[in-house]
C-alpha cells in the first residue's frame, strides 16, 4: 500500500512511518520543508493553501496528523487560534484536494481527540456519544466535519480520536517523569478525574489495523478499554518508579499555572471506551496501565510494590 503521512516528526508520525515501511508499505511524508534532493517527501504549505494535487495522485492512504500542540503553555487567544487554525485550514485543504484527484486514496485518516466529548464526569463515552461544548470539544468537532467532504466523495473517513498517548519518548508522560522520579509526584485536583490512555506502540498498530479493515470509519476511539482515575495513575506510575507519589497538586494551583488548559486537559473527566475497536477484534499489546508502564519504563518486576486495585 502507497501511503501518505503528515505530521511525520511529531510523537505518533515519527513512530509510525518506520512501523508502516517495516510492513512492507510504501511511505511518503508531506512536510512544511522543502524536501531534500532524492527524497520522496512532498512538499505543502497549508498556512499559504498550497499542496500540489498532482503529486497526490495514485496514493492508496492518507494519513493527516499534522497539527500545533495543544499543551505546553497557556492558551492564549493568539494559541487557541494558531491552534484551530493548524487543524482545520490544513484539513480542509487536505480534504478538498483529495477530493479532487483522478484517483482519490480508498482511506483518509484523520488525527482527533478524546478532548471531543468534553468534560463527562463517571459517564462511558463511545463513538456514539455527543460532542462537549468547550474549547477542545469545538475544536475537534470542527476538525471532524472538515473530513466529511471526502467521505460523502466515497472516501472511507476515519477520525482517529487520540487518548492519552503514552511514550517515554515525548509527550505528557515524559513531562510527568522528572517530579515522579524524585518522589514529588502525585495526583492533580481530586484526582477522580478518569484518564483515557493508550501506549504509542498500539497507537501505530491500530493505525495499521484501520488501513487494513474496511470496516471501519467514521470515528474511532483509539484509547485502551481500562481509563484509570488520575489518583490510580499516579500511585501505578510511583509504584513501577519505586517512588512515592503523594504530593497532590491543588485545582486551583493548576489553574493559576495552566489556565484553561489546565481544565481541560488535566482536570476533565473523560472515560472512553474503544468500542469500535474491539468490535472488530483488534487485540491491545497493552491494555493494563501496570504492564504498559512497566514496558515503556523498563523497570524490573522484581523491585516494583504490589499495586493496589
Amino acid at each position: 500500500m502507497k501511503v501518505l503521512v503528515t505530521g511525520s516528526h511529531g510523537l505518533v508520525g515519527s513512530a509510525l512511518v518506520p512501523f508502516l515501511a517495516s510492513h512492507h508499505h510504501t511511505v511518503c511524508r508531506l512536510v512544511r520543508s522543502a524536501p531534500a534532493a532524492g527524497s520522496t517527501d512532498l512538499p505543502w504549505n497549508p498556512d499559504k493553501g498550497e499542496l500540489s494535487a498532482e503529486s497526490l495522485e495514485g496514493f492508496d492512504a492518507v494519513i493527516h496528523l499534522a497539527g500545533e500542540s495543544i499543551a505546553g503553555e497557556r492558551w492564549t487567544p493568539e494559541k487557541k487560534s494558531l491552534i484551530r487554525s493548524s487543524r482545520i485550514a490544513s484539513t480542509q485543504l487536505l480534504t478538498k484536494t483529495l477530493v479532487d484527484l483522478k484517483q482519490p486514496p480508498q482511506v483518509f485518516i484523520c488525527a482527533s481527540a478524546i478532548g471531543y466529548y468534553g468534560n463527562c464526569g463517571e459517564a462511558l463515552l463511545t463513538e456514539k456519544s455527543p460532542s462537549g461544548h468547550d474549547f477542545l470539544a469545538e475544536l475537534c468537532a470542527a476538525w471532524e466535519a472538515a473530513t466529511e467532504r471526502a467521505s460523502l466523495a466515497g472516501i472511507r473517513v476515519v477520525n482517529a480520536r487520540f487518548g492519552l498517548i503514552l511514550s517515554e519518548r515525548g509527550g505528557a508522560l515524559q513531562k510527568m517523569l522528572p517530579p515522579f522520579r524524585m518522589g514529588a509526584g502525585g495526583a492533580l485536583g481530586s484526582g477522580q478525574q478518569y484518564m483515557s490512555w493508550v501506549t504509542l506502540d498500539d497507537v501505530v498498530s491500530i493505525l495499521k489495523f484501520i488501513l487494513d479493515t474496511p470496516g471501519l470509519s467514521g470515528p474511532v476511539n483509539v484509547v485502551t478499554p481500562n481509563p484509570a482515575r488520575n489518583l490510580k495513575f499516579a500511585k501505578v506510575l510511583g509504584d513501577v518508579l519505586n517512588r512515592p507519589a503523594i504530593t497532590p497538586i491543588p485545582a486551583f494551583v493548576t489553574k493559576l499555572l495552566f489556565g484553561e488548559m489546565a481544565e481541560a486537559l488535566l482536570l476533565s473527566s473523560q472515560r472512553v471506551y474503544p468500542a469500535k475497536l474491539l468490535d472488530a477484534g483488534y487485540p491491545f499489546q497493552y491494555p493494563e496501565l501496570f504492564d504498559a508502564l512497566m514496558r515503556l519504563l523498563r523497570e524490573n518486576p522484581a523491585t516494583v510494590r504490589s499495586v493496589a486495585e
